[in-house]
């Protein structure tokens, strides 16, 4: 589910005495150390808050002697907001859609910039978009809201670093609306439940994933509902869901 693993990112423009660290991950002691090694840091900030990216935020604040922890969410540390920061712009993007607190960061220094897209955009594969946090129609209206970067490097929160953060979310966003196609086929062909479109539509799916999809596939169910009734449409039964 991780691939690799959490990317920490950490941030400093050049000749500044302070950075920041992005997403610090699990509570590894051996991960924080080494970012420690990096410091000092202005700022811990926080993508979203699913365990795997902020789990060792407090213990790392700790370690660097007291350093804040800014998050979207209350429970996860202090409120974000733009500002500029030891030579680097830092630009809060809210781009709800994986869970409800998920933010992008767009890091500008000089004529370099970069977006850390933590959970919304991968390295690699896809990001799983399930209930009850997750929102389907939100992620699709995040991911249209990264088409606008062109040509800006991205920085995820797992898989490797990308050269253009718009051309990936434009593929998402097609690979989404295929996926629903396929979803609004699965039903017109009987499916009313979400392990029976997983059935239909992710066929060879390997076992140890096969929740994920499941998760994924209420949240398309749920999304062509809300999106049906909406227009004023019922499409193919959904609305016996």
């Amino acid at each position: 589910m991780t691939l690799d693993g959490t990317n920490t990112w950490v941030l400093r423009a050049p000749g500044e005495a302070l950075g920041v660290v992005v997403d610090p991950g699990p509570l590894d002691e051996s991960h924080l150390s080494r970012i420690v090694e990096h410091g000092p840091f202005r700022s811990i900030l926080i993508t979203h808050g699913h365990h795997d990216h902020v789990e060792g935020a407090a213990r790392l604040a700790q370690l660097l002697g007291g350093t804040p922890v800014l998050a979207a969410a209350a429970e996860h540390g202090a409120p974000l907001r733009d500002h500029r920061e030891d030579g680097l712009d830092l630009r809060v993007l809210g781009t709800p859609g994986h869970t409800a607190d998920s933010v992008c960061f767009l890091v500008e220094h000089g004529n370099a910039s970069a977006m850390l897209t933590g959970d919304t955009i991968l390295g690699r594969g896809s990001t799983v978009v399930a209930a009850p946090d997750g929102d389907l129609g939100s992620y699709l209206t995040s991911l249209e809201t990264l088409t606008a970067y062109r040509n800006v490097v991205m920085l995820p929160g797992h898989g490797p670093a990308q050269d253009d953060v718009a051309a990936l979310a434009r593929g998402y966003l097609a690979h989404r609306r295929e996926r629903l196609a396929q979803v609004e086929a699965a039903v017109a062909g009987g499916a009313e439940t979400p392990e029976q479109v997983v059935d239909l539509v992710y066929p060879d799916i390997d076992p140890a994933v096969r929740f994920a999809a499941v998760f994924s596939a209420k949240a398309q169910l749920d999304y062509l509902r809300h999106r049906n009734r909406e227009s004023g449409t019922r499409a193919n039964g959904l609305d016996r869901l």
